[in-house]
């Protein structure tokens, strides 16, 4: 039999209320829009220079044997067959289940991604899912 503790007993309370919501810190926030701002850039970057840049799309079907033109195959592919969006979605799910600063940066930088290279459905509920965790309470730390 284990012994509870009585209903008004301050220890019970103040462990009731460390538990809040997930909340970032300042720097972590500042982590975030720096990989933010990376990730979009380099998706930018994907889509209208190599992607659909038509000089570029010429040169590599021609098979020109550069690293653009291998992330040009590999970024198409990984698009084509949506994985943006659904490693997007895992992400945010576990991030949603158990908020944290890595799944929150890892959904982050893949659901970019998603929104630049043509997974946008599966991305943007991925992102609306990664906000909803920030209603879930933080996880416990010993």
């Amino acid at each position: 039999m284990t012994d509870l503790p009585p209903t008004g007993d301050p220890t019970l309370m103040r462990e009731i209320a460390k538990k809040g919501p997930f909340r970032p810190s300042a720097v972590q926030v500042q982590w975030l829009i720096v990989v933010g701002f990376v990730s979009v850039g380099y998706a930018l970057y994907l889509r209208y220079f190599a992607v659909e840049f038509s000089q570029v799309a010429l040169a590599c079907e021609a098979g020109l044997p550069t690293m653009l033109c291998k992330t040009r195959l590999l970024a198409t592919y990984l698009f084509k067959n949506e994985v943006f969006g659904i490693a997007a979605l895992i992400v945010a799910l576990l991030h949603f289940l158990r908020p944290s600063i890595v799944t929150l940066t890892v959904g982050l930088i893949v659901a970019g991604f998603g929104i630049v290279l043509y997974n946008i459905g599966l991305s943007g509920v991925a992102i609306a899912i990664m906000i909803l965790g920030f209603a879930r309470p933080a996880p416990a730390t010993a």
